[in-house]
């Protein structure tokens, strides 16, 4: 089954994206040619699209490209901090817009057991 790629989900908004693509490394052409590289501009969507819906990697619409490219850009994406810096940056333009109480935090959890957890020997 396929997620549902129209609607707001499609695009992050440009303004985004301009701040996300200088973070992204700059990937230069293989030596030996090769297929070029996917949009990244795809890739950022799809990322944000599964992110924001639910939608397994798997079932990721095909304007965004194969779910397995868009997953392993993921996954060096994060091996580099590509999405730490941008929610660093997203932190000091809300800053910078709306204003963050520094001085006072707070953090929401939930610990349960494991409903299937079974006995000590499993």
């Amino acid at each position: 089954m396929r997620c549902d790629w129209s609607g707001k989900f499609a695009r992050i908004p440009e303004s985004l994206w301009r701040r996300i693509e200088p973070l992204l490394p700059r990937y230069k052409p293989g030596r030996k040619g090769g297929r070029p590289r996917v949009n990244l501009r795809g890739v950022v969507d799809g990322i944000f699209y599964l992110l924001r819906t639910g939608c397994q990697w798997k079932a990721l619409p095909p304007p965004y490209g194969s779910p397995s490219t868009v997953h392993r850009y993921f996954q060096e994406w994060v091996r580099l901090g590509i999405f730490g810096r941008l929610w660093k940056v997203c932190l000091k333009e809300y800053d910078r817009r709306r204003g963050i109480s520094w001085k006072w935090q707070s953090l929401d959890g939930t610990m349960t057991k494991s409903p299937l957890g079974g006995e000590k020997n499993r």
